[in-house]
């Protein structure tokens, strides 16, 4: 095999893209430091069993393993940040009040998402500790559209679910020897005859409920009808209060509403939600509420918050707009150096390159030698005894 081939679904980041997602995490970061998120940067690598804590259970199969050198401990590399941003904010900052934090940074998986997917997605996200308000949950979906606003997409589909609805059909069962499994795989699989197996414990009006729910998808309709085919209780009448209120304030362009979505519902406790964008094979990010997630660090916080699974695949969308570049001649020249300092701290890009009085220069026109990546369209040149910037010449 030859030495420089890469692992499967594991590439380089080339300028053109690698110019495009530092762009985009700039931009997103800078969005969540105007909400007041604060930036964290939690480590790559951590003992296995803090990363599969709480919600990392989940990510068991996802999750690269190896032995630390060091302490003979199984070490993991993160395949999602969330638990490690609970695990600083339940016990290294382990501040009283709300705490709003955000972070970008590689993930690294052991098995793709989807066939085409990097196993080392950058994700990007939002979290609040500390706020069991229904405003925080609003805000963070308010943060996940504008999210996607900030990528560049012209769209925002968003797709609201919310775990207590299945809760408060399951009641004891939640709690029973067998647990819930049963009634999630055949859920999952919509199987109906699995479905009466697997609510045999509960009453008959929930176990009809069971059966209903797959059904209930489609647009806010779905809330009014499972008012009508759903037993009444105060949890459900909550849930479906809390996403009509998120479904009718939301900024997205389309908004669905599936009640038996299933996605995390072992670590979420209340809404839950995914936003789609054309052009990705999946969600571009997901998120909701997860009150039990610092439990395993101290303190069961509540907390609300969202992650954009990869911020590589969102800038491939609409790509990096070209960069306007000033070429400059490479001399021993004080007042061309001072030229090049003033134009850079202006924010302009100055590519310096031999002259081509040197012999060792390129053709004035040396696009290749400077980079594909940018437009060089002005020249720094001296002119009337200044160095100044123009048009760039060209040869014939």
């Amino acid at each position: 095999m030859a030495r420089w081939l890469l692992p499967e679904n594991i590439s380089d980041v080339l300028p053109a893209e690698a110019r495009a997602v530092e762009a985009l995490r700039r931009a997103l970061l800078d969005l969540y430091r105007g909400y007041g998120y604060e930036l964290v940067i939690p480590p790559l690598l951590e003992h296995l069993d803090s990363l599969l804590t709480g919600s990392g259970h989940d990510l068991d199969l996802t999750t690269l393993k190896l032995v630390d050198q060091l302490s003979g401990r199984t070490l993991g590399l993160r395949a999602d940040s969330t638990p490690q941003v609970a695990r600083i904010d339940s016990h290294i900052l382990n501040r009283s009040g709300v705490v709003r934090l955000c972070y970008a940074g590689p993930t690294l998986h052991a098995r793709p998402m989807h066939p085409l997917a990097s196993r080392e997605p950058l994700q990007v996200g939002a979290e609040i500790y500390g706020d069991a308000d229904f405003g925080a949950d609003q805000e963070i979906l308010e943060l996940a559209v504008r999210s996607a606003r900030t990528i560049g997409a012209a769209r925002a589909q968003v797709d609201l679910g919310h775990t207590g609805v299945l809760r408060a059909l399951l009641g004891e069962v939640l709690h029973a020897p067998a647990g819930v499994e049963p009634v999630l795989a055949a859920l999952t699989a919509k199987d109906p005859s699995a479905l009466r197996s697997a609510g045999a414990a509960l009453s008959a009006a929930n176990r009809r409920a069971l059966h209903v729910l797959p059904e209930l998808n489609g647009g806010l309709e779905v809330l009014e009808a499972a008012r009508r085919e759903l037993p009444r209780s105060a949890a459900l009448d909550a849930a479906l209060d809390d996403l009509a209120r998120l479904a009718q304030g939301c900024a997205a362009d389309a908004v669905s509403i599936d009640l038996s979505d299933l996605h995390g519902f072992r670590y979420h406790t209340g809404v839950t939600f995914a936003v789609y964008v054309a052009g990705l094979k999946g969600p571009l990010l997901r998120g909701g509420r997860y009150d039990d997630i610092g439990q395993a660090f101290g303190r069961a916080r509540p907390a609300t918050g969202f992650s954009l699974l990869d911020l590589r695949e969102a800038a491939q969308l609409h790509g990096a707009a070209p960069v306007r570049a000033i070429v400059a001649p490479r001399l021993e020249d004080a007042a061309l150096r001072a030229a090049i300092e003033a134009l850079r701290e202006q924010g302009e890009v100055v590519v310096c390159r031999p002259a081509p009085e040197s012999g060792r220069g390129a053709a004035a026109d040396g696009a290749e030698e400077i980079g594909v990546a940018l437009t060089v369209d002005r020249e720094l040149a001296l002119r009337d005894g200044r160095w100044q910037v123009g048009p760039r010449r060209t040869t014939a």
